[in-house]
């Protein structure tokens, strides 16, 4: 789990394919430091586990279904990189709830000065748009951010403060540009959410009405759960 808030930037000094995946060795002092061998960072957004340290250099590991679904395969040698280890017992939680796990790519449509800050505008597919909130999060490459303007059907845009651009790559985004996007994790769930239904139990494909009906909200309180017990 992560925040969204960049803990540093780093460089990427290679990618080489190995087996059926692509390891990347990425420089980032204060990061390599601190990571070990099982570890998971957010490199861009992207939740991936360290393999491999040496020095102020660390390596991970990405799948082909990674790069088929991020930014990744767009990378190159020298890159600079949003990097953020995992949150730990007792860490605060800033930002908002971040996972990692990248739900598609957007591009960016328009970037706009406004006083001291810059308006950032991605479009992006339909069936992210859906969860989008006005005043909701959403992740740009890892970065925690506010959605300030619509429309949502097709894009957003969201404020980048001189703090967000000195601690960021983000201020270097230009039309075009593809980015990775995670959104509000618990808008998907709150949007996502059906009906619940017992563990083993299917509803009749067939239609006929024999199986159990779903188990919602409202006939556990129908049947006294979540009511206070007589003391």
């Amino acid at each position: 789990m992560f925040t969204g808030l960049i803990r540093e930037i780093g460089r990427l000094r290679s990618l080489t394919p190995r087996g059926g995946v692509l390891r990347l060795d990425i420089e980032a002092e204060a990061t390599a430091r601190r990571a070990g061998v099982g570890d998971s960072i957010a490199v861009n957004g992207i939740c991936l586990t360290v393999t491999g340290r040496q020095g102020g250099v660390f390596t991970v590991e990405a799948a082909a279904e990674t790069r088929r679904l991020t930014t990744l395969r767009n990378w190159r040698g020298g890159d600079r990189l949003h990097l953020e280890p995992a949150l730990r017992a007792g860490d605060p939680l800033d930002g908002h709830l971040v996972q990692g796990h990248v739900d598609g790519i957007g591009t960016v449509a328009a970037v706009r000065k406004a006083g001291g800050s810059l308006m950032l505008t991605v479009s992006l597919p339909a069936d992210l748009a859906v969860y989008l909130t006005p005043k909701g999060s959403v992740a740009v490459d890892g970065v925690s951010l506010t959605v300030d303007e619509g429309p949502f059907d097709r894009a957003f845009t969201v404020n980048l403060i001189p703090h967000t651009m000195a601690g960021t790559t983000l201020a270097g985004l230009r039309p075009g540009r593809d980015v990775n996007l995670e959104m509000d994790v618990l808008v998907k769930a709150a949007r996502g959410a059906g009906p619940l239904r017992l563990p083993g139990i299917a509803p009749d494909p067939h239609g006929g009405g024999n199986a159990p009906p779903a188990l919602t909200m409202e006939r556990l309180l129908a049947k006294g759960f979540g009511r206070r017990r007589p003391q």
